[in-house]
């Protein structure tokens, strides 16, 4: 960590520089915010200084053409005053009458429509004006609060719970503004300290959260514990990471015992494949006399364990490989107390294969898995026809299931359980129920094509519920 520290480059003339240019950006941003408003404003004061204008002014047309009517009729009242005849002034009269019912000045007021008092658009910024002048810079965000009681390990996914600090004091932001996300690191370690040893995986990063949790999936549990930090990020910047939590991630991890692969297998990484010697590639239309060869010794492969009789059983301590027609390869971790489970995928092409458990130790350099006491397999094979099978001590038991895509293992040695599931489909295809009494290892046999294992995988919730009531398509109890 020393190391790291020291190597890291001093950049505070780059932050001061990138500091400033986000400030002068800010004030840019909050000057052009008042210029709009006061453009809005504006906007709204003149359209009402010419709405009243425009009522004023009808008012007054009005008026002027209610006064010349006005006008008129006084003039034509003037000249009725001069006429003689009594008809013909009752008629002038009866006129005048019906003259004035009619005249515009009895629908019209004296008092302006609008008034001239625009005290409703008076402003009063005192208060934005406090707040400006209050104005400081932004604080970092507090570390948050790792919740660990809500921290869960399941199913190989992580979930990280938090609380930001001062949650507690009704302040969610804690003080710091906004918090707009977080981001969560975390690596793998092989110690509960959050130290980071060398050697050890850097801090893998998960940016842009905007909860205050989030969940890491599809992890490998190939290490003792994960370690975990989060830290806030506001506008400003990110503050300071959380303390770290070691979370415990124990599963079962193990790799291809190259030693021990018959000399037709080959181990490339987590899988396995079946290269016959001397033949190349490995299309399934073999030619005829290969075929016949080939089908003579998936036939030896079905029938007894027992050896030629050119072909002596090998001690697994002596010479590890294993020969002849077992082509297996063998875990190179034991189980031994405890709970195990990893799953198997077949390759494309595949034509035969067996997966299970074995005691490394019994057996010899020509056994094949499921002919002796000392193995339990499931064998699955779709060279001529499709089948599907549990075997141990020479014993098997026919599967009416379709060939599964993955397959998971369980193995619980203290309890002597031994379940194959195809995952896909959550259904439990066999359990083997008996006594371990010796040191398990994971063991294999490919014949054609190809495996592929997934370790560092936690026993999945769902095997509770066939631990439980253990119904299998079939079992037997060894």
């Amino acid at each position: 960590e020393l190391q790291n520290f020291l190597e890291t480059p001093l950049s505070n003339q780059e932050e001061s520089c990138k500091v400033m240019s986000d400030l002068e950006a800010e004030l840019e941003q909050l000057r052009s915010a008042l210029e709009e408003k006061g453009v809005e404003l504006h906007h709204i004061i003149k359209e009402e200084q010419q709405r009243k204008e425009a009522e004023l002014q009808k008012q007054l047309s009005e008026g002027k053409f209610a006064l010349l009517s006005c006008e008129e009729l006084l003039e034509f009242a003037n000249q009725t005053l001069t006429i003689t005849n009594e008809e013909e002034f009752l008629t002038a009269a009866k006129q005048i009458k019906e003259r004035v019912t009619m005249a515009p000045a009895f629908r019209l007021t004296t008092r302006p429509a609008v008034s001239d008092n625009m005290s409703q658009f008076t402003v009063d910024f005192r208060a934005e004006r406090a707040g400006l002048q209050r104005l400081h810079f932004l604080p970092v965000p507090r570390a948050p609060e790792i919740d660990v009681s809500n921290c869960v390990v399941r199913d190989n996914a992580i979930t990280v719970a938090w609380r930001p600090l001062g949650e507690a004091d009704g302040n969610s932001d804690g003080g710091s503004g906004p918090i707009e996300r977080y981001e969560v690191e975390y690596r793998k370690t092989n110690h509960s300290s959050s130290l980071r040893v060398a050697g050890e995986a850097c801090w893998e990063k998960i940016c842009d959260i905007r909860e205050t949790q989030v969940t890491i999936s599809g992890l490998k549990f190939d290490s003792p514990f994960v370690v975990v930090r989060v830290r806030a990020r506001n506008k400003a910047a990110a503050g300071e990471f959380s303390e770290p939590v070691a979370m415990e991630t124990r599963a079962f991890t193990f790799g291809f015992d190259a030693v021990t692969a018959h000399a037709e297998l080959k181990v490339h990484g987590d899988s396995v494949t079946w290269e016959p010697q001397g033949v190349k590639g490995h299309d399934p239309r073999l030619r005829a006399k290969d075929n016949k060869k080939i089908l003579k010794n998936l036939r030896n492969h079905s029938r007894s364990a027992t050896p030629s009789p050119n072909k002596t059983a090998v001690s697994r301590a002596g010479r590890d490989r294993f020969a002849g027609e077992s082509y297996t390869v063998l875990g190179d971790q034991e189980m031994i107390g405890g709970s195990y489970y990893w799953e198997l995928r077949p390759l494309a092409d595949w034509k035969s294969f067996s997966v299970g458990v074995a005691y490394r130790a019994s057996l010899g350099r020509f056994d094949q898995l499921g002919k002796g006491a000392g193995s339990w397999c499931l064998h699955a094979s779709q060279w001529l026809q499709t089948s599907l099978a549990a075997k141990h001590n020479n014993r098997a038991k026919a599967l009416d299931w379709p060939l599964p895509q993955r397959i998971g293992i369980y193995c619980d040695y203290d309890n002597g359980d031994l379940m194959f599931v195809d995952v896909d489909q959550l259904r439990l295809l066999h359990s083997f129920k008996t006594k371990f009494s010796q040191p398990l290892v994971p063991a294999f046999t490919v014949w054609c094509g190809g495996i592929a294992v997934a370790t560092g995988l936690q026993v999945p919730s769902f095997m509770g519920k066939f631990a439980s009531t253990n119904q299998s398509l079939s079992s037997f109890t060894q």
